[in-house]
């Protein structure tokens, strides 16, 4: 069940709700939630009771593990239900737990369709472990100055537990958060102490792949960005930046671009660091070397043999482009995956490292190939 009032509730984010939501379904239905083993959804503990001539409380100390119930029912109970492939709802789970088996899933609604795809791939990977451990994703977006919608699920006790999906360098999100007694975790990363964090080493990639193109011989590197309030931006920065002071070089201010997200606020970045003399133009993502290269096509500029360019983020909107892009491959499938397990952990009352980072991988193509 994917509950998505809060985010039908504003009129203009419906079509990112509407895809969301249909996402999900076609993932499930993809998946399965038991092995691909069909549930039997009308067998209830009366008729597992009924069945074996024994009381609801048998069968539910049975299925739980807890209270006094000799093996041999227990044995019983349990090859009965397997045979039937009955499973208790979360509902009466819930109820018995004092729980309600959802997670928040909780998105910027202020994101720009090209950043969608980043989150679908997290939320794939959140809705297996979910869906595995019997929780359902209840959306909800937030928006800059505007956590209201977080903020109403939260006060009326519809999660055990959620996870934001994006941090920011001023976050009200998470200063809500830990004036809550609700478990969190974050996708990205965050100064704010004591806050479960899930996120790629972008600084140490950046750096990595900066460091390579700067020992090609390309000093005169022009970074573009977008988004100064997101914590990934300032950190792809770092790591930019963190590979000149390496090598004893100074970054060349002049060709450092933080943008509007607007595709005529990059175009002028693109344009401005080409005057410039930019051997190479580093972007921060996928949209924006996307963007790049549409304007090099209608101008006319060859990669690599004009300018060279790179990407610290890929995505299947470079994967097919002649020449092939050289870019930072990361896993957003498996943030959604370590995300959820780790809040999992962190509802049943498991300790969690506070910090989790994954991995990444170098990709040098031929848009950096000097000829």
């Amino acid at each position: 069940m994917v509950d998505i009032s809060n985010i039908m509730m504003v009129p203009y984010v419906q079509p990112v709700a509407i895809m969301l939501a249909l996402f999900i379904l076609k993932v499930k239905r993809k998946n399965g939630v038991n092995g691909g083993k069909m549930e039997n959804n009308t067998l209830t503990i009366q008729d597992v009771a009924d069945a074996l001539n024994i009381s609801k409380t048998t069968v539910s100390r049975a299925i739980s593990g807890k209270g006094r119930i000799g093996e041999a029912t227990r044995s019983r109970v349990l090859k009965y239900i397997e045979e039937n492939n009955y499973r208790p709802s979360p509902l009466a789970k819930g109820l018995a737990q004092s729980r309600t088996y959802n997670i928040g899933w909780v998105i910027p609604g202020d994101s720009e369709s090209k950043s969608l795809p980043f989150f679908q791939r997290c939320m794939s990977g959140v809705l297996d472990v979910a869906a595995a451990a019997d929780y359902d994703l209840l959306i909800s977006m937030t928006f800059e100055g505007n956590i209201s919608h977080l903020k109403r699920i939260v006060d009326n006790r519809k999660l055990d537990g959620l996870i934001l999906a994006r941090t920011m360098m001023d976050d009200e999100c998470i200063r809500y958060l830990k004036g809550v007694d609700l478990p969190f975790v974050v996708i990205g990363s965050t100064q704010e102490k004591d806050v479960i964090q899930v996120d790629n080493d972008h600084i140490k990639a950046c750096m990595e792949l900066t460091s390579i193109l700067l020992m090609k011989g390309m000093d005169k590197l022009a970074l573009i960005g977008c988004g100064d309030g997101m914590v990934v931006t300032k950190s792809r920065e770092e790591g930019f930046r963190r590979a000149f002071e390496a090598q004893n070089k100074k970054v060349d201010e002049d060709l450092v671009f933080i943008t509007g997200n607007e595709i005529l606020d990059i175009e002028v970045a693109v344009e401005d660091a080409l005057i410039k003399g930019a051997q190479c133009l580093v972007c921060m993502d996928d949209f924006i070397c996307s963007t790049a290269l549409a304007k090099f096509k209608r101008d006319g500029v060859k990669v690599p043999e004009d300018v060279m360019i790179a990407s610290f983020y890929n995505s299947p909107l470079l994967e097919n482009n002649q020449p092939a892009i050289t870019t930072l491959r990361y896993d957003p499938r498996g943030l959604g995956i370590t995300a959820c397990q780790n809040l999992l952990k962190r509802i049943d009352g498991e300790n969690v490292s506070e910090t989790t980072m994954l991995g990444y991988e170098v990709l040098l193509k031929e848009s950096t190939q000097q000829l």
